[in-house]
């Protein structure tokens, strides 16, 4: 079957030969959307206190109605983000639980845990990059998808962790000493920076930006792609599946429109807003 041409213009994950693949679970596209729409929650309530002397600053806290309805705002997204954290580790204990074979769960073809073969596809890259070799193929995550989870695995960790200890002062300071504070003041604000201009730099490019990509990819938030796209994206998983002979397993219907509109719409807002944002922080930092 071919791929209505009206969706192929939007989504590469639509182009090609159907049919279509499901990637993603519905747990990992509902834990998706709340790590988007939290963190740019957390970032335009967030920023404003960093970069307090600008004017645009003023204007995204009055947009939120003051620094209180900010602050509120800015809490519950962190709320938001401890719920999906959790949620996802209880989902890969419970994983980890059920796994007939615990070893192949963590060093397997399925794992985030980074691998030495990621290490090699690195370098691979490198030489196609220059003309020397052959596009590397990919598993079912190729070692760009493992470095953006524990990017955000370890930024909550930090992030989050000092969060806790400025929300709830009084009950930290009964057993932590003052200097543990400022450290937490400092460590907050610069990793969150950091984790701003990395998702709307480095991971937007990589998941929307490239050619191959451009102008979105939405297979994260339908949870499915198209034949020729998996063996272009993730040709070595397709591959295996294949010869296993589970690909019929994996045939999904098209996605909804409801859901395919919607999820351009998101899509294309959040990088408009977050090269925005990565702009303004720019020229902030430069002035």
């Amino acid at each position: 079957m071919t791929v209505e041409t009206h969706r192929a213009a939007i989504s590469s994950a639509d182009r090609g030969e159907g049919p279509y693949l499901w990637r993603f679970s519905p747990l990992e596209r509902f834990l998706h959307l709340l790590v988007v729409l939290s963190f740019f929650g957390l970032v335009v309530t967030g920023l404003p206190l960093h970069f307090a002397r600008e004017p645009w600053a003023a204007f995204l806290i009055r947009m939120h109605g003051g620094v209180e309805a900010a602050g509120v705002i800015h809490r519950v997204c962190a709320v938001v983000t401890l719920f999906y954290f959790f949620v996802h580790v209880a989902s890969l204990v419970i994983r980890i639980a059920k796994s007939s074979d615990k070893i192949r769960f963590f060093w397997g073809p399925n794992s985030m845990v980074p691998q030495p073969n990621d290490a090699l596809d690195v370098a691979r890259m490198f030489r196609w990059f220059v003309g020397l070799g052959p596009r590397p193929e990919f598993d079912r995550f190729s070692y760009l998808e493992k470095f953006d989870y524990w990017a955000v695995f370890w930024g909550i960790a930090i992030i989050g962790g000092s969060g806790l200890l400025l929300w709830f002062p009084e009950w930290f300071g009964s057993w932590l000493p003052g200097w543990a504070f400022n450290v937490a003041t400092i460590v907050h604000g610069e990793e969150a920076l950091l984790a701003l201009c990395f998702i709307f730099t480095v991971h937007f490019f990589n998941g929307q930006l490239r050619p191959e990509k451009f102008p979105l990819d939405l297979v994260i938030f339908t949870g499915r792609a198209t034949k020729e796209y998996m063996e272009e994206e993730h040709g070595l998983e397709y591959e295996r599946l294949e010869q296993a002979g589970r690909i019929g397993e994996r045939v999904a219907p098209p996605p909804p429109r409801w859901l395919y509109v919607g999820a351009a719409l998101l899509g294309a807002g959040a990088i408009l807003v977050g090269l925005t944002l990565a702009g303004l922080v720019v020229w902030a930092s430069l002035r």
